[in-house]
């Protein structure tokens, strides 16, 4: 089998969209999460921080099998997906994505995150106290101001999401 073949190229290809959805669900979901952790108390922070971290910790084919259970048509969210709409996720393209998914998060996160620990809050007070709304502030003051810590953790997370295999086989 030659690298350039047609099915290598489809691999590729496959593997290279699914990770990139998957870096856009790890931003999508990771800077809010990485916000919530930075501006919270310390217990809420440390519980979530915890939570955040486990793919980190856990052996790839662990993930993978967790959310095989998880997912399955018996485990506790797969029945639900497939009683409510019909949809079955193991073994799937989308699968692939949420494995990868849940092995990259952590490193968006945690860069994220420290990034908006170290931003002084007064850039965002100075801007609320000027009429602007949160969500205004969020994008015109914390997002710029964090772009270089978000630019490193996608692409973290981008490189973590391709090489992911023990989950995703397992998974998907």
């Amino acid at each position: 089998a030659d690298i350039t073949s047609k099915t290598a190229m489809d691999a590729l290809g496959l593997s290279l969209g699914t990770g990139l959805i998957a870096t856009g669900l790890c931003v999508i979901f990771g800077v809010p999460l990485a916000l919530l952790l930075a501006r919270s108390g310390p217990r809420l922070s440390a519980a979530l921080r915890v939570i955040v971290t486990v793919p980190l910790v856990l052996p790839p084919m662990v993930g993978g099998v967790a959310l095989l259970f998880l997912f399955s048509p018996h485990g506790w969210l797969g029945a639900f997906l497939d009683d409510t709409w019909g949809v079955s996720l193991p073994f799937t393209t989308a699968a692939v994505v949420l494995a990868q998914t849940f092995v990259a998060m952590p490193f968006l996160v945690i860069t994220v995150e420290a990034s908006l620990r170290q931003l002084d809050e007064r850039f965002d007070d100075a801007s609320r106290t000027l009429g602007a709304s949160r969500w205004y502030t969020f994008r015109r003051v914390t997002i710029p101001a964090i772009r270089p810590a978000l630019i490193a953790g996608a692409v973290l997370a981008w490189a973590r999401a391709l090489g992911e295999f023990g989950a995703t086989i397992t998974f998907a």
